[in-house]
């Protein structure tokens, strides 16, 4: 598990009436987080990967209105019930971002945070936004995490 010492970019979260570890198997599986994140859109395993495990990785696709592009994450953190992590990298290995969902029980079920730290490169910023369409990133991620997390809210409150 890797410590971070600096606060994230953009982070929200969520009071979700479930149990952690069912939150966590709708954000753990890359299939099923697709159905739920403003911007990921899909995935496919590489590498012999095939289920949420720390070192799996997986090549995601992601979409913006019209704009496409693809990344590679690196699963970092699987703690079922605890902790899911990865970080992304673009198609050419450049750090782009580390994403995390942090789970607490609750009274009646659990909190969720979700956090995303950026990792590009100042120079790559420019380049990924002309792609992406996105100029303010950590507006616009607060803004996807807070649409995400109410996705998570009912699809895990509607499966109990």
């Amino acid at each position: 598990m890797e410590v971070l010492l600096n606060a994230p970019n953009a982070t929200g979260r969520i009071e979700i009436d479930a149990a952690p570890e069912a939150v966590y198997s709708l954000v753990s599986d890359p299939g099923q987080l697709a159905g739920l994140a403003e911007e990921y859109a899909g995935h496919r395993w590489v590498g012999g990967a095939c289920e949420p495990a720390v070192g799996a990785k997986f090549r995601g696709r992601n979409r913006r209105g019209f704009r496409r592009w693809s990344t590679l994450s690196t699963i970092t953190d699987a703690e079922p019930g605890r902790r899911f992590g990865f970080e992304v990298t673009s198609v050419a290995g450049l750090p782009v971002a580390r994403w995390q969902y942090d789970f607490e029980p609750a009274r009646d079920g659990c909190v969720v945070v979700e956090s995303m730290w950026e990792r590009r490169p100042a120079w790559f910023e420019v380049a990924t936004s002309t792609v992406t369409g996105v100029w303010d990133r950590e507006q616009a991620n607060t803004a996807n995490i807070a649409a995400t997390l109410a996705r998570l809210k009912r699809a895990a409150e509607a499966s109990r």
